[in-house]
């Protein structure tokens, strides 16, 4: 789990138009053309103001897209968003913006890398998809994106509307500016349940495939493939309902990673914040991990490539409840569920019932730490045929 940084990277500077810096030498600024004019070109930078509707087509994201306070950005099905690659290449939703990105089974929306010549798309070419709303965090307070310290997250309003994301794929995503500073696929910070986030597809993503930086907000039917790091990630006072959550590490697949997870969950950002009040109380339903690794590690050099630290972490305050879950497949995990940590154990009165069908041994404990673990042989997952639109042979 990492936050992201973009400080050095975008100041609005008038209603039309956008300063970018190439270092922090302002002699060195150059003016961007506004985002309506980019737009009739095919080209995606800039501010969002008012509403703004995509016609169905491809699109180069060529910097990062702001959806600025009170504006909407519509993104209608069968559209194809190609990515820049780096850094800076992202969309973000700022607080009381809104994003509708209603794709369908038959022509979801893709947000991908843009290829480059001899070059292989892979994990961490561009941003991502990042929404900041005005939904609770631990402690009752808000929260920097860190973007810059003017785009806040976080508040009062558990109902807050952020829009609609459905048959989206996000792909490639996870770019970094350090070891430390990389984006996750999707990223939700403090939005609320007055979203609708459902059917999403994350493959091949650096860093996490989701994480939920506090907020309510339920999403539905996500599928996430060859994460880098953590699959599903909670932090900072989650407090919403992931429901039908699969995820994926294919054949030959190696995290370069030190501790990826199938669920990694905190209390509060960091474990920092143990005497905050709302932290982390949230609930996963219907969850597969899947593993296909294969061979299993058979060293301890190869440990570090073919392994999944565990299986379900939660930690640092957090209360998980976890509803019929499944792990499966081959690969070597340490823990099944942990609850242990350094910065503080997850709370004892987290609930969760697993099946346990890997082929493998495990290295660990099937329960580490304190709190409520139910295994059981009967829990059969996630389904996979919701995500027969993405195209993924399970």
């Amino acid at each position: 789990m990492k936050k992201i940084f973009f400080n050095f990277m975008l100041v609005a500077v008038s209603l039309s138009s956008i300063v970018f810096f190439s270092s922090c030498d302002p002699k060195e600024s150059e003016t961007v053309t506004p985002f309506e004019t980019l737009l009739k070109e095919g080209i995606l930078r800039g501010e969002v103001k008012g509403k703004v509707a995509l016609e169905k087509r491809e699109y180069t994201l060529a910097g990062p897209v702001l959806v600025t306070d009170g504006a909407e950005l519509t993104i209608p099905a069968g559209t194809v968003i190609k990515a820049q690659q780096g850094f800076s290449s992202y969309i973000l939703v700022l607080q009381g913006g809104k994003i509708f990105a209603e794709g369908t089974a038959t022509e979801p929306i893709r947000m991908t890398a843009q290829e480059v010549s001899g070059k292989t798309l892979e994990a961490g070419s561009w941003g991502g998809l990042v929404i900041n709303g005005r939904a609770p965090l631990s402690g009752n307070t808000t929260n920097s994106t860190e973007i810059s310290s003017e785009y806040k997250y976080g508040g009062d309003k558990v109902d807050d509307n952020s829009g609609i994301l459905k048959y989206l794929i996000l792909e490639y995503t996870g770019a970094r500016a350090s070891g430390d500073i990389e984006h996750n696929g999707l990223t939700l910070n403090g939005v609320g349940n007055g979203t609708t986030i459902e059917n999403i597809y994350v493959p091949y993503g650096a860093d996490d495939g989701i994480e939920f930086f506090g907020g309510s907000v339920h999403v539905k039917n996500l599928l996430v493939l060859n994460s880098d790091d953590d699959m599903f990630d909670f932090t900072e006072g989650y407090s919403g309902t992931l429901e039908n959550c699969y995820g994926i590490w294919e054949e030959g697949y190696a995290s370069t990673e030190k501790d990826p997870r199938g669920v990694e969950a905190d209390g509060n950002h960091d474990g920092k914040y143990p005497d905050q009040t709302g932290q982390s109380d949230f609930t996963v339903k219907n969850m597969t991990i899947e593993l296909k690794l294969n061979p299993v590690a058979t060293d301890h050099a190869d440990f570090a490539k073919k392994s999944m630290q565990d299986v379900i972490k939660v930690r640092r305050g957090a209360k998980a409840t976890v509803i019929n879950a499944l792990v499966k497949g081959s690969g070597t995990v340490v823990d099944i569920v942990d609850f242990t940590d350094g910065s503080g154990a997850g709370n004892p009165e987290s609930t969760i019932s697993i099946t346990n069908k890997l082929t493998t041994n495990f290295t660990g404990k099937d329960r580490n730490g304190t709190g409520v673990v139910t295994f059981v042989d009967t829990n059969t997952g996630c389904p996979a045929n919701i995500f027969a639109w993405t195209g993924y042979n399970f």
